[in-house]
């Protein structure tokens, strides 16, 4: 899985699943807490988590960016935000196991009332018949109408309490049926607290710290590395480069380049013909070589050194202009 390009997908909802219960949790908890103001511990608690999760990716994401202030506050809001969670969690789960063995513990407090109303009746029992031995040892042999009327004296008493340990022992009977059916619920904690030798609220303690010490932090973890997966993803995206023109584009692109060359020209000419028309010149000239425009008879004879200009006319642009040093 971690080669495969869907990863961060699963990093993502991992996050997003523990992240979503442990606040889920955290607010239902705080809101039992404070319960007088319901729907608005909801909406703070809430918010509370948002920002969180929001801060911690923040952080990763703009460390080497913010100043010094705006790291150890938000990390040690980020870290205070995880330590109400974890107490939300804890209030949640505590609600929670109560809510389970209320019964029971209600079924376990009645039984050994139960149990200690019974050791006392049974103490009571012991002593009426001690003391009615007492009392007929007391009399002389030959008193056998005391010792019967001492015998119907106790009697009742003794009968009387029998029958409430009997009552007693049929309430307990049925407490210990009602636990068993109970026990099945807290069954594990039964389990665990008889086998480390404690109670049951102990160990219930025990494993919800347990617990919120892995919840709310590992949630956090998961956010920080679901944006540095998204972030490696990003560089190793490869880079996008356009595919190369074929030939039949550079070929487009040539005969556009000699389109605009050829107009460029096709101005240009234009151009020089209407100056040549302007000056009333035939445009002979344009082109010809320097010896031809000397033998040309159109050209006044001139005096050696003469300073004048062959040709004193304008010329286009292409057209050629000689000075008497050029001949």
């Amino acid at each position: 899985m971690e080669n495969s390009k869907y990863f961060y997908i699963w990093i993502g909802l991992s996050a997003l699943l523990i992240a979503g219960s442990a606040a889920a949790f955290s607010v239902y908890g705080l809101a039992k807490l404070f319960s007088g103001a319901f729907i608005s511990v909801v909406i703070m608690a809430s918010a509370l988590e948002l920002g969180k999760l929001v801060t911690a990716s923040f952080l990763y994401r703009y460390w080497n960016m913010i100043n010094y202030f705006q790291k150890v506050y938000m990390t040690i809001a980020t870290l205070v935000l995880i330590f109400i969670t974890s107490a939300g969690i804890f209030g949640y789960l505590s609600n929670a196991y109560q809510g389970a063995t209320l019964e029971f513990e209600k079924q376990s407090t009645e039984l050994i009332a139960v149990e200690e109303r019974i050791e006392q009746l049974e103490e009571d029992k012991v002593f009426l018949k001690e003391e009615l031995e007492v009392a007929i040892s007391e009399l002389p042999d030959n008193y056998i109408t005391a010792k019967r009327n001492l015998r119907e004296q106790y009697n009742p008493q003794i009968v009387r309490v029998n029958e409430e340990i009997l009552d007693y022992k049929k309430t307990r009977a049925d407490l210990e049926i009602a636990l068993v059916s109970t026990g099945v619920d807290v069954g594990p904690a039964i389990y665990l607290a008889r086998t480390f030798g404690t109670d049951i609220d102990t160990v219930v303690k025990f494993f919800i710290f347990i617990l919120i010490f892995v919840f709310d932090p590992l949630a956090v973890m998961l956010v920080i590395a679901y944006n540095q997966a998204l972030m490696d993803r990003k560089k190793d995206e490869p880079v996008v480069i356009s595919e190369p023109m074929g030939f039949t584009a550079l070929q487009e692109m040539e005969d556009e380049e000699d389109f605009s060359l050829e107009e460029e020209m096709i101005e240009e000419d234009n151009e020089r013909m209407d100056i040549i028309g302007q000056n009333g010149n035939d445009g002979l000239h344009y082109g010809a070589t320097d010896q031809d425009l000397i033998n040309d008879e159109d050209v006044e004879p001139r005096e050696e050194n003469d300073p004048k200009e062959i040709n004193p006319q304008p010329t286009a642009r292409g057209g050629v202009r000689l000075l008497w040093w050029d001949i």
